[in-house]
């Protein structure tokens, strides 16, 4: 599975060069830009079952030791810091690493700091866990040549920045799909945690998979907050108003991608159900969210858009472990396992059938998922 062609690779990266020239100077301590030049190396992802069974104990972690900077919200936010936290606690258990988790104050203004403080101390692969750390990494990578960086969702060039992104539109329009061929009002919603490129590409995707099987569709659309207020990721109150607003204005369906804001989300879809005469659902978004959320509001996430940020965390500190070079860009999609969709609950097992057909056409190029709105 080593063998994608460029143009999937520069496919996923566009939209990530182009949020590191809209995002640059977001933080005060983030002020250098990332550079849009053509990376030097390419790796395509391998699937999940390849990075999860493939050399589990093999590898001889050495002296490598792995720090990892979360995104706002930090371990426990049952999304996107989850999953990378699940990757480093497998790849801690099976190779032995030494890791050491940090996670940024509540505005964001000390990534760089933490990215420097990993550095000083000798680590030797450090992550950072979102494109808010694609300035940070820029002013940092550069000082520590014999230090290997790594970002979810951001692009670096730099010889020694190892950049893992996500065919996001493509989970998404599964999700779009599912929304449409569940919902029983034609009324849908999508949340954003902030209007970013990156979060528009989830955006896209939902419209496009939810317009495939309904064009007639009415897809209500929120971001919590605009750029460069990033606290739309970690506002669980402001997404349960924007959802609940949502279903009492008839959406039966809306998908997030806010990061720990989602946990409003499913507490209106519950309460929402609970109140009205019919029910009404939720889709996650990055890990499975029907297995970390409590039970009691289980039976409302519809399904997730499963972004595989914990195979990526997992598989670079694999490669690392057994002393194989990691910079680069690697893309995760539909073809190689890194995005795809939940079946928890069990919910969606009357359309699984219709999502793995559009599934596949979207991996035979049948169908173009686009990534912008």
């Amino acid at each position: 599975m080593r063998h994608h062609r460029w143009f999937r690779v520069l496919a996923l990266l566009l939209p990530l060069l182009l949020l590191a020239a809209a995002c640059g100077g977001d933080d005060d301590d983030d002020d250098a830009s990332a550079s849009a030049s053509e990376p030097s190396t390419e790796t395509t992802a391998a699937s999940e079952g390849e990075g999860e069974g493939e050399g589990e104990g093999e590898g001889e972690a050495g002296d490598l030791t792995v720090g990892l900077v979360y995104d706002l919200g930090g371990r426990g936010d049952q999304s996107f810091n989850d999953s990378a936290a699940a990757g480093l606690d497998r790849a801690v258990e099976d190779f032995g690493v030494e890791a050491e988790e940090l996670e940024p104050n509540e505005g964001g203004e000390n990534r760089e700091e933490l990215m420097r403080l990993l550095a000083d101390q000798g680590t030797g692969l450090i992550f950072g866990v979102g494109f808010l750390f694609t300035d940070s990494i820029t002013a940092v990578a550069p000082d520590f040549p014999d230090t290997t960086f790594a970002i979810i969702d951001g692009f670096v060039d730099a010889p020694n920045v190892a950049n893992l992104g996500f065919a996001e539109h493509e989970g998404s329009f599964l999700m779009g799909a599912a929304a449409a061929l569940k919902s029983t009002t034609g009324h849908i919603g999508f949340i954003g945690g902030v209007e970013v490129d990156l979060i528009k590409k989830f955006e896209a995707g939902y419209r496009a998979g939810a317009e495939h099987i309904n064009p007639d569709i009415t897809i209500d659309v929120s971001y919590i907050t605009q750029p460069p207020d990033f606290a739309g990721f970690n506002d669980p109150a402001r997404a349960k108003e924007i959802a609940s607003g949502m279903y009492e204005g008839g959406a039966d369906v809306i998908y997030h991608a806010a990061g720990g804001s989602g946990g409003g989300l499913f507490e209106a879809a519950a309460e929402a159900s609970q109140q009205g005469d019919s029910q009404v659902w939720a889709i996650g978004v990055d890990s499975d969210q029907y297995n970390l959320v409590d039970a009691s509001l289980q039976p409302f996430i519809l399904t997730s858009m499963i972004k595989k940020v914990e195979v990526a965390v997992y598989d670079t500190i694999e490669r690392a472990a057994n002393g194989e070079e990691v910079a680069g860009v690697t893309a995760y999609d539909l073809a190689s396992g890194g995005v795809d969709y939940a079946t928890s609950g069990g919910f969606v097992d009357d359309i699984a059938s219709q999502l793995d057909e559009l599934k596949q056409q979207i991996i035979d190029g049948e169908i173009t998922v686009p990534d912008t709105v």
